[in-house]
């Protein structure tokens, strides 16, 4: 199974984050250039999902779906049942390299497995599948932002690869949003705990690539002075919160904050 790292060029110090990622773990990977928003300014005229009919992707958000499709293009033609990708500010655990090396452990079923936390709560089927090592895998049932690290099936890669063929999308939308036909048609699996995270949640010493130009585009949309909602508004938000929380207990589903493997292995 191949490991994928995207990684732009200019960012030399993330490129040697990952590679004393990979050595601490005992596995290789392989570098994917990164699509440089920089260099393209013209990735903000290229159609959006209907989505974002109000708040626009910004050009790093595009070029980081780009870059994505780069590896997703690598594993469906590649020979491998499956492959990784990981972005370049990944801190993995220490066991990471006991499943990144031997994909046997991988659900027969399974389109994508999503390998990371962002520490949001979220959703999952509580049927557990053990798969050794200390984790387990559980069906994802909403939305897990974040797409710093995940594998792919070859049909999957290929089927992302087709929904994005014209449209742009954020990727962690695409993959794992229920709103996305793509995502709700897929088995997605959730690995417990995560055996890596985004060094912003971690150490902190990465700073997301992606938040400025956000945060520029939130501005351009008028989403950033937008006021805090009323309190009404607020309270039906909870009781919907709450009555989500008592259906998904009935349909055998619990909320979980996907806890972290420890970085350094256990004495």
């Amino acid at each position: 199974m191949k490991c994928l790292v995207i990684n732009l060029d200019r960012s030399a110090d993330r490129l040697a984050h990952m590679t004393a990622q990979f050595a601490r773990i005992g596995v290789t990977f392989e570098r994917v250039v990164a699509v440089d928003a920089s260099q393209h300014p013209d990735l903000v005229l290229q159609r959006q999902h209907d989505l974002y009919a109000e708040l626009r992707l910004s050009a790093s958000e595009i070029a980081c779906l780009h870059s994505h499709r780069a590896c997703w293009a690598i594993i469906a033609r590649d020979d491998a049942p499956y492959g990784a990708v990981f972005e370049d500010d990944i801190v993995f655990s220490a066991r990471a390299g006991a499943l990144l090396a031997n994909p046997g452990w991988i659900p027969a079923d399974a389109d994508i497995v999503k390998l990371e936390t962002s520490f949001h709560t979220t959703v999952i089927q509580r049927e557990r599948i053990s798969v050794g090592h200390g984790f387990s895998v559980f069906r994802l049932r909403k939305n897990h932002i974040g797409a710093g690290g995940y594998l792919l099936s070859r049909q999957a890669a290929r089927d992302l690869l087709h929904a994005t063929a014209e449209t742009n999308v954020a990727v962690d939308n695409l993959i794992f949003d229920p709103a996305f036909a793509i995502s709700s048609g897929k088995t997605i699996y959730q690995l417990v705990p995560a055996l890596c995270a985004q060094d912003q949640f971690v150490d902190d010493k990465l700073p997301s690539l992606l938040q400025p130009g956000r945060e520029a585009s939130w501005a351009a949309s008028g989403f950033a002075g937008r006021r805090r909602p009323p309190l009404m508004a607020r309270i039906r938000r909870e009781a919907w919160r709450t009555a989500r929380w008592i259906a998904d207990f009935c349909r055998f589903r619990r909320q979980i904050v996907v806890p972290f493997d420890p970085i350094q292995a256990n004495d």
